[in-house]
């Protein structure tokens, strides 16, 4: 017989950190007397990956000091006047610049909060310039300049 059929070598496997955290592992460190240490984690156990930040609050509320910015009565009637011009609805109008038609309801009723590009688009879509001096006027074709 050989003397390696009778040696057995035990061998302790380090704890995973996965395994450290489960309930088992730590009831078995407080009846060892080991130190354990609980943390509640900030928004652990929920599904929220945004912050609100102060300024949103500030903002929801719409005091004097924060207010959202708005476009004007004249912006919305010159949408819808183009808009009538070329016989669309609202909801044609918002098809044609991939847009819900909410917010053409909300531009033209003067609620909207103005966003650069969706003016860009409605004003290429109506011909109607709606942003400058010279609001309301046609549109140049493109390729023209000043």
């Amino acid at each position: 017989m050989n003397d390696w059929d009778t040696v057995t070598i035990l061998k302790k496997r380090p704890v995973k950190a996965s395994a450290a955290k489960t309930e088992q592992a730590v009831n078995a460190a407080r009846r060892q007397g080991l130190a354990v240490d609980t943390q509640q984690k900030w928004g652990g156990g929920q599904n929220k990956h945004t912050v609100t930040t102060k300024n949103t609050a500030k903002l929801d509320r719409e005091t004097e000091e924060l207010k959202h910015d708005s476009i004007s009565k004249d912006v919305g009637k010159y949408i819808m006047q183009g808009r009538q011009a070329k016989g669309w609805s609202q909801k044609d109008l918002a098809t044609r610049i991939s847009e819900k038609p909410q917010i053409i309801n909300d531009y033209e009723a003067g609620r909207g909060i103005p966003n650069q590009a969706v003016l860009g688009k409605i004003e290429r879509a109506i011909g109607l310039k709606l942003r400058g001096k010279d609001m309301g006027q046609p549109l140049p074709p493109p390729g023209t300049k000043k």
